[in-house]
């Protein structure tokens, strides 16, 4: 096996890692569990790093490839299956997002629930007997 083929071949290995980690990453979103989500979020960083080294590693070993090479079945057909995956993990990390959105729009609705709540809690009234916001045991007025 020529050495890109098999540079090709382990950077399916990355790939495929790399989606078994988006798949993680939205099990941790949906279950809000942080300090999980934040270690394997440096996993995930550290796992791209060697994803774009890879890629550098490959566009020089195809540069360097004689046409004959480039022209092969086989490298062609590993090319494909690396694009395809990139395109899976591209459409994960889209789910991943919308997920982190959803999430982040539920806490904005339950912060201005509680922010409702407490403006009811020191709602008084006027002497007219309208509702009025205000301070709750104010000063003594005289």
């Amino acid at each position: 096996m020529s050495e890109l083929k098999k540079e090709i071949t382990s950077q399916h290995s990355l790939l495929l890692e790399l989606q078994h980690i988006l798949e993680s990453e939205l099990h941790l979103i949906s279950t809000r569990d942080a300090e999980s989500l934040i270690n394997l979020l440096k996993t995930k960083e550290v796992l791209l790093d060697s994803v774009q080294q890879q890629d550098s590693l490959i566009a020089s070993l195809y540069a360097k490839a004689s046409q004959d090479e480039r022209d092969d079945e086989e490298l062609s057909s590993l090319f494909d299956e690396a694009k395809l995956m990139v395109t899976q993990c591209q459409f994960r990390t889209k789910i991943n997002q919308t997920a982190v959105e959803q999430g982040q729009l539920r806490l904005e609705h339950l912060r201005n629930l509680l922010l409702e709540s407490r403006a009811k809690e020191s709602m008084t009234y006027d002497k007219s007997g309208r509702t009025q916001g205000g301070n709750s045991g104010g000063g003594i007025s005289a």
